[in-house]
């Protein structure tokens, strides 16, 4: 009897050695996720930056890992559990530009370094989700779906509630903890439904999708939608989006910064997964266009009008974090190789102008405790120079010409706009309307920063303030903006 297994088992064996050729960032981050426990475990009172030396290092490895394998082809890994190819190695760049900023943010966040939990357990909560969110991108199988999306939500709920300086952070993270727990037992039981009528994990098995086309259109519907309740969490888009301002203004700053970008980023990931499974049943009610499109239209409608009436700085940023998060859909309206692409380099730009922002008013707020966009009046004074980038890196997330937003937003309209004239479908045609008079509307809101900032009076003495690393860090990134303008094929020939 055993002599019947040992052909599977020495396949199997096999299979996973080879796959761990290709598995070194993932490798890489486990290691690296040990060592930096283990040095803030028994070194961090002799070498207190350790810490944040080795999570740079590991990211900066995992950085080149990533490049080493950006033309690899469509590789099966582990049994097909996880598939390798360009767009997960893209997706896993992003990923490791967001954690690179994301620990030198902690590294000159002085609330964080004050803290008196350290900064070390939240260099290795970071390793851990960048390694969810690199499976959530290579996922192909439903258990690993699942097992890579809850890692990076544990580890999200975790670093809201790393520091619970009061009650309005503990309630964020409870929130966050609760809304994500219930989102994340609904996508569960819908996993469960298609593997029930399919038999199958695997979502480019051929008889995973055969399975799917001979089952009910209304009971595929409701599983299908359960899935990506889950997905539609991570991404926080309407009608999931009520957790996002209450948790990006109760965290602390940069993990604002990171939830904002990351985990929607690694969202985006795992819906093409789904998208492309969708497009090959055989079921004509599924439109999932007609779906992306009211999503998109729900979310750049609300989140833009909602973040008009925020007085907070970082609440006003996440209405508008969930405003991007529409507009990113419609990239996903074109053709696959196009589309991708561009909702690729119009997410690079998003990073960058977020972690800038964030970077900015975390900087403003630590050093003269202001958070509501009425307390900056007169703060061009006093931050000469770092209020000028802010203003700059406002102007490109509204998308206004000359600025690399705007190169941003105008690829994910050409986009639009040729699947509209390929399709003629309306909806489509009112999404491409409504996003611009969301753009528009943009304006009222983001423009209240420098309006304030160099046209009101300050209540305070106009004393001019020393710059930190960390607002040089948000001012390089404005300027990196400035040079992608000029030279935007920098990011274009690794797409």
């Amino acid at each position: 009897m055993m002599n019947e297994y040992l052909p599977l088992i020495s396949s199997s064996i096999n299979d996973t050695i080879a796959s761990l050729t290709y598995f070194q960032s993932e490798a890489t981050l486990v290691i690296g996720f040990l060592l930096v426990i283990l040095s803030d475990l028994f070194l961090s009172k002799r070498f207190s930056q350790l810490s944040f030396g080795l999570t740079l290092g590991v990211l900066l490895i995992v950085l080149v890992q990533s490049f080493a394998f950006l033309n690899v082809e469509n590789t099966p890994l582990f049994g097909g559990m996880v598939i390798m190819d360009h767009l997960s190695i893209l997706f896993k760049i992003l990923f490791c530009l967001v954690s690179l900023l994301f620990v030198l943010f902690i590294r000159y966040n002085r609330s964080l370094l004050a803290h008196e939990k350290g900064t070390g357990d939240l260099y290795a909560i970071l390793l851990a989700v960048h390694l969810g969110m690199n499976l959530m991108a290579m996922s192909a199988n439903l258990l690993m779906v699942f097992m890579a999306l809850e890692m990076v939500s544990l580890g999200s709920y975790l670093m809201v509630g790393y520091i619970s300086r009061d009650q309005k952070q503990s309630e964020a993270s409870m929130k966050y903890a609760l809304f994500g727990a219930v989102c994340s037992a609904i996508m569960l039981y819908g996993m469960s439904l298609l593997y029930g009528f399919t038999g199958s994990l695997y979502l480019n098995d051929p008889a995973f999708i055969s399975g799917l086309n001979n089952i009910p259109p209304m009971a595929l519907g409701l599983a299908l939608t359960m899935v990506l309740v889950g997905v539609a969490f991570k991404l926080a888009v309407v009608p999931l989006h009520f957790w996002a301002p209450d948790v990006y203004e109760g965290a602390p700053t940069p993990v604002t910064a990171f939830l904002s970008t990351a985990p929607k980023i690694a969202g985006f990931a795992l819906l093409i997964k789904f998208i492309v499974l969708i497009n090959a049943l055989d079921h004509p009610f599924l439109d999932i266009k007609l779906i992306l499109a009211s999503i998109a239209i729900a979310s750049m409608v609300l989140g833009n009008f909602a973040a008009i009436w925020q007085n907070n700085t970082k609440r006003m940023l996440a209405y508008s974090s969930i405003g991007h998060t529409g507009f990113m859909f419609m990239a996903l309206f074109v053709a696959p190789g196009q589309g991708y692409h561009t909702l690729i380099f119009y997410m690079f730009i998003y990073v960058i102008m977020n972690m800038a922002a964030f970077l900015i008013v975390d900087e403003i707020e630590e050093q003269t405790g202001k958070q509501n966009l009425e307390d900056y009046r007169g703060l061009g004074r006093q931050f000469s120079v770092l209020m000028v980038c802010f203003v700059f890196v406002l102007v490109s997330l509204t998308g206004l010409p000359p600025t690399v937003g705007f190169t941003a937003k105008f690829l994910v309209f050409s986009t639009a706009l040729d699947a509209y004239n390929s399709s003629g479908s309306l909806i489509i045609l009112v999404m491409i309307i409504l996003a611009a008079i969301s753009t528009l509307v943009s304006l009222f809101y983001y423009f209240k920063i420098p309006l304030n900032a160099y046209l009101k009076e300050s209540i305070s003495s106009d004393v001019r303030i020393a710059n930190t690393a960390k607002a040089y860090l948000g001012m390089f990134l404005a300027f990196l903006l400035l040079l992608l303008l000029v030279f935007p094929s920098l990011i274009q020939q690794f797409l």
